[in-house]
C-alpha cells in the first residue's frame, strides 16, 4: 500500500494542527522536510517518542513543530507512522501537507487511516463502527455506547458464540469424516440445546436496536398546537435562544425547525411545528400537514393550549392526534386567566398537565424534567449491556437468527450430520459482524463517512 498522509485536525483556527503520514516511506518522507539535531537519519528514530524540530521548504523554514514517531506494528493503522504537530493554522497546515505531497506520500481518502488498522488487524469492523459513532456522537449515551463497542464488547461476544458454533461443526466433521477416530460424538440434544441457547442470545441482542437507534439517532419529540399557542416560545425556552421567529401574527411558523437539545445524557430533537387549524393558504396548509405527519412518526409529543382563548375544533384535532401518543399537555399562558383550572374536555384525556407562561419562561423546568422521565428507560447501559447501534450490525444478527432457526427446524426433521453446512453458513455470516466475511461495497459505505485523517 503506498504512503499516506492528510490533515487530520478540524479545519480552521487552533492552538496545534496535526498532519499524519502513514506507510512504509512516512519515515523518508518526512525526514526530506524535518530537520532535528535529534534525528537526521531512520536510525536515529525511537519509537514512541516526540522530538521537536523545524519544517522546511528547501532552505525557507515554514514552522516549528514537535513530531511524534510509531514503528510498525504498534501504531494506529500497524504501519510506520508520524503525526507533526505544527500551529493550528490552516495555511501552515496545509503548506506542509503538500510538501509531505510532493515528496512522495498520497493524499489520504476519507477513513483511510482507520481502514489500514481495519485491513491490517488492529480493529475489527464493530470497532470501526464504534469508531465512526464516536467522531459524531451526540450525546453521553451515545458516546458510553460506543466507547464499549471500541473496547470490543461485541467483538468478545462474536468470537463467544462462533467458537460454540465452530466446536458443534468440528464435532459433526470429525465424526463424519474420520469415524475410526474414537472422539465424542455430541448427540442430538446437546446440538439443540446449545444452538438454542445463541439463539436466544441472539435475539436480546436484535432487541436492543431500538433503544440503541434511538440514542444515535435521537428521540423526536414534536411541539404541536394551534397558532400562536406558544409553541416557537417553548422551542427558544428550551434552547435558552431566539430560534424561532414570534410575533403576534399568527401563523408565523410554516415549517417545521428541529433543533438538538441534550438532556440527561440524550440527544432530543426538538420539532417546532406549524399551527394546527383550518385553512386555504397554500403553503401554510402544507405545513399543517407536515405538522401532523411528524407528531405521528415521533416518540414524544408536547401539545400546547392557549388558555386565555375559548376551546375549539382546533384544539379538539389536536386532542385525536395526541390520544394514542406518549404526549404532555402544556396549559400556556394561565397568567392571562384568572382560574388555573384544566378544561373539562383536555381532563377526560387522563394526560400529565402542566400549567405554564412562555412568555414569562415559567414550565419550561417541567417539561425537561418530563422528557427527563420519559428517557430514562433508554440509559440500559448502567447494567453493562451490549447495545447494537448500527443498521449494518442489526441486519446481519436478523440473518443471522433465521438461519439458526432453519438449523433448529432440520435437526427435528433430518439427522444430526447433514447440517453441518448448514451451520458453516451460520458461522461465514456471522463473520460479516466482525468484517472477517465482508463485501468491498460495505467497506467503502462505512468509511465514506469518515472525515479527512482518520
Amino acid at each position: 500500500m503506498e504512503t499516506i498522509a492528510a490533515i487530520s485536525t478540524a479545519p480552521g483556527l487552533g492552538g496545534i494542527g496535526i498532519i499524519r503520514i502513514t506507510g512504509k516511506e512516512a519515515f523518508d518522507i518526512l525526514l526530506k522536510v524535518f530537520k532535528s539535531r535529534k534525528v537526521k537519519k531512520i536510525e536515529d528514530i525511537v519509537p514512541n517518542t516526540i522530538i521537536y524540530g523545524k519544517i522546511y521548504d528547501n532552505n525557507r523554514m515554514v514552522d516549528e513543530v514537535l513530531v511524534s514517531f510509531f514503528k510498525s506494528p504498534n501504531s494506529y493503522t500497524k504501519e510506520d507512522l508520524v503525526e507533526i504537530n505544527t500551529h493550528g493554522g490552516s495555511i501552515v497546515m496545509k503548506e506542509i501537507l503538500n510538501l509531505v505531497l510532493t515528496n512522495g506520500a498520497m493524499l489520504a481518502q476519507p477513513g483511510e487511516f482507520t481502514k489500514r488498522a481495519f485491513l491490517n488487524g488492529r480493529i475489527d469492523l464493530t470497532q470501526v463502527e464504534s469508531i465512526a459513532t464516536i467522531l459524531n456522537a451526540k450525546s453521553e449515551e451515545e458516546l458510553k455506547i460506543s466507547g464499549e463497542l471500541l473496547q470490543g464488547k461485541l467483538y468478545n461476544k462474536v468470537v463467544d458464540i462462533k467458537g460454540r458454533l465452530m466446536d458443534i461443526l468440528m464435532h459433526l466433521e470429525v465424526n463424519i469424516d474420520y469415524p475410526e477416530y474414537d472422539t465424542e460424538e455430541k448427540d442430538k440434544e446437546e446440538v439443540i440445546s446449545t444452538i438454542t441457547m445463541i439463539l436466544e442470545e441472539l435475539k436480546k441482542f436484535e432487541a436492543t436496536f431500538d433503544v440503541g437507534s434511538k440514542i444515535t439517532e435521537g428521540i423526536k419529540v414534536a411541539i404541536i398546537g394551534r397558532p400562536n399557542a406558544g409553541k416557537s416560545s417553548l422551542l427558544n425556552n428550551l434552547l435558552n435562544k431566539e430560534r424561532a421567529i414570534v410575533t403576534e401574527i399568527e401563523g408565523t411558523t410554516r415549517d417545521s425547525i428541529e433543533e438538538d437539545l441534550n438532556i440527561n445524557g440524550i440527544n432530543i430533537k426538538i420539532i417546532d411545528t406549524a399551527g394546527i387549524r383550518e385553512t386555504e393558504e397554500k403553503v401554510e396548509k402544507i405545513g399543517i400537514e407536515r405538522a401532523i405527519r411528524l407528531a405521528d412518526k415521533s416518540d414524544l409529543v408536547i401539545a400546547i393550549f392557549d388558555m386565555s382563548k375559548e376551546f375549539n375544533e382546533n384544539d379538539r384535532k389536536i386532542m385525536e392526534i395526541i390520544q394514542k401518543k406518549e404526549s404532555l399537555i402544556l396549559l400556556n399562558k394561565y397568567d392571562l386567566v384568572e382560574e388555573k383550572k384544566v378544561p373539562e374536555e383536555i381532563e377526560k384525556l387522563a394526560k400529565e398537565c402542566i400549567f405554564t407562561s412562555m412568555l414569562e419562561k415559567k414550565g419550561t423546568e417541567d417539561v425537561i424534567t418530563w422528557i427527563t422521565k420519559k428517557t430514562e428507560g433508554l440509559k440500559i447501559n448502567k447494567n453493562n449491556d451490549i447495545i447494537i447501534i448500527h443498521e449494518r450490525q442489526k441486519k446481519v444478527i436478523t440473518d443471522v437468527i433465521e438461519m439458526i432457526k432453519q438449523v433448529l427446524t432440520d435437526l427435528e426433521l433430518i439427522p444430526i450430520d447433514m447440517v453441518s453446512e448448514n451451520i458453516r453458513d451460520v458461522i461465514n455470516k456471522i463473520n460479516e459482524l466482525t468484517g472477517e466475511n465482508v463485501k468491498e461495497e460495505v467497506l467503502n459505505e462505512i468509511f465514506k463517512n469518515f472525515c479527512l485523517g482518520k
